[in-house]
């Protein structure tokens, strides 16, 4: 197949790209390299893969018209980012998203990068027919984007639990990549809202659910799917606790309110009912980047737009 994987340069995406470049197909990323060049340098060499130098909001019919599969992973990515770059989320997140499903044609297959971020703060187990209430910037736009792109047919949305693992584009802002951080480089995790919930997913589990939704395409078009496993709803608590097996750093439960108040457990019946199942642990992952971070000391975890 002939794919564009709009963000195909970020911490998911190069993940994907190469997934789908091994399987033989044809693929063209579409990123404004706004984190720089290093994490595609060593797909260049294959002849499989294109690369668009673009800004979502810049792209016209032209740009997308040839592709059998948009994978649309674009987007300004977690509560952090959003809340410093609020205009830059509505016009990324829901404008550009409006905008690509408005140059899609009919046949044009689209597989959209969605969220469980915007269950709310409930602490309820939420389903795919359960009430959405965002509780920040991130899930509001996310939300948005989402119903816009579900009104054309040819779409699928799947809501991804909160992703953990190593990529070649790093992030250390998402919450179990960032108590590693912390454990590994300050040897202390500062907790806060310790007992709220959320599910969590390994990275290469994510690229999994992409593929395994590009070839059940027609048994599951024009629906939503939360994407995770019903093992890894954990509290912070609980996560916290767990790096400190393999790092032995000092937890410090404050009391003090958390900005970020997301707190739901999520069911993942509708995917596993279709056969897909992650197959990594949490455990699995903290290892992973207790390795890299012995190392990895990066400058930032996001640039203001």
């Amino acid at each position: 197949m002939n794919i564009l994987v709009t963000g195909g340069a970020g911490y998911k995406g190069i993940v994907l790209v190469s997934n789908l470049l091994n399987k033989g197909h044809k693929v063209t990323i579409l990123d404004n390299f706004m984190y720089g060049y290093d994490f595609v340098l060593h797909l260049v060499e294959n002849k499989s893969l294109n690369i668009i130098k673009e800004d979502i909001r810049n792209i016209n019919s032209k740009t997308v018209a040839k592709y059998d599969v948009v994978f649309h992973l674009a987007g300004l990515s977690g509560y952090p980012a959003c809340e410093a770059n609020p205009h830059s989320a509505k016009l990324i997140n829901v404008d550009a998203s409006r905008k690509l499903g408005e140059l899609l044609g009919g046949e044009q297959r689209l597989i959209y990068a969605s969220t469980t971020s915007f269950y709310g703060s409930s602490g309820d187990v939420c389903d795919e027919e359960s009430i959405v209430e965002p509780v920040s910037l991130y899930g509001i736009t996310k939300y948005q984007a989402e119903k816009i792109l579900l009104q054309r047919n040819n779409s699928i949305a799947l809501r991804f639990a909160t992703i953990f693992g190593v990529s070649p584009k790093m992030r250390i802002d998402l919450l179990v990549n960032d108590f590693a951080y912390k454990a590994v480089n300050d040897r202390c995790i500062v907790l806060f809202e310790s007992r709220s919930k959320r599910t969590f997913l390994h990275i290469k589990d994510a690229i999994d659910a992409y593929v395994f939704t590009l070839d059940n395409f027609e048994k599951m078009k024009n629906q939503i799917y939360n994407i995770g496993s019903n093992n890894l709803n954990y509290s912070k608590s609980e996560i916290s606790e767990k790096i400190r097996e393999v790092t032995h750093c000092k937890i410090i439960d404050s009391d003090m309110k958390d900005f970020d108040v997301r707190n739901f457990i999520i069911k993942f019946d509708k995917m596993a009912a279709l056969g897909y199942e992650p197959k990594r642990t949490l455990e699995e992952g903290i290892g992973e980047m207790v390795r890299l971070y012995k190392f990895y000391k990066p400058f930032s975890t996001f640039k203001t737009i």
